[in-house]
């Protein structure tokens, strides 16, 4: 079935010219000079409209910490010496020879 009053493809082109997507918008921060997105918490110093609402430094250490914590459990315990294929070889000589 054929639609009787289909609307053209210039139509439907100027009806979706409207929804193109905006780039995002950077504006400085008041207090540190940072580039942050509008009506967000700027990353830098974690203020919004000139007041605290994110401790920066807490969570740049607790991460710190949790680093610090994974590379400590990656070490892994001194294992104990294996002897390599020369060791060996001449704990044989010296056997034969005694």
């Amino acid at each position: 079935m054929v639609v009787r009053m289909r609307h053209t493809r210039a139509h439907t082109a100027n009806r979706r010219s409207h929804h193109a997507l905006k780039g995002a918008q950077f504006i400085a921060c008041k207090d540190c000079g940072a580039k942050h997105l509008m009506h967000r918490v700027c990353l830098n110093c974690g203020k919004y409209r000139g007041r605290v609402v994110v401790d920066v430094l807490k969570k740049t250490v607790k991460k710190a910490k949790k680093t610090e914590a994974k590379k400590e459990a990656r070490k892994p315990a001194a294992p104990a010496k294996a002897e390599t294929k020369p060791e060996k070889k001449e704990k044989k000589e010296a056997a034969k020879k005694k």
